[in-house]
């Protein structure tokens, strides 16, 4: 994986991930921090587009998809207490899921973002 200046970073997270961190009370500047963590490599990169990063204080894991370079979008999260890790079938998905965001357009992450599917939180410049 190419390490860019984190100063170049834009992230999203998905609608239904939007819902789980706010009930786990996990702000958007904490994800973006976090972001910012895994580019500098300190994060679990399960293959595939597809990375693991501990959150809230290591109480919750999350996947996030990237298009290396371009873009991350926070996928999952769940909470350490809950299950130990996704299973091998889920990162199998995740990286279908990475592989096709990978693929897509800036059209098509505008389009989700006018759908409300995808939500910016951070886009540094």
């Amino acid at each position: 994986m190419t390490k860019k200046s984190p100063n170049t970073i834009r992230a999203f997270k998905t609608a239904w991930f939007a819902k789980e961190a706010r009930k786990a009370k996990i702000s958007d500047e904490a994800l973006c921090k976090a972001i910012k963590q895994v580019i500098q490599g300190q994060a679990d990169d399960l293959g595939g587009g597809v990375f693991k990063k501990r959150l809230n204080d290591n109480m919750h894991r999350s996947i996030i998809l990237t298009k290396v370079d371009q873009y991350w979008i926070y996928a999952y999260l769940f909470a350490k207490k809950d299950r130990e890790n996704i299973t091998q079938d889920e990162l199998s998905g995740f990286k279908k899921l990475a592989k096709d965001f990978a693929n897509a357009g800036e059209d098509k992450i505008t389009a989700l973002l006018n759908d409300g599917e995808l939500l910016e939180i951070c886009h540094d410049n």
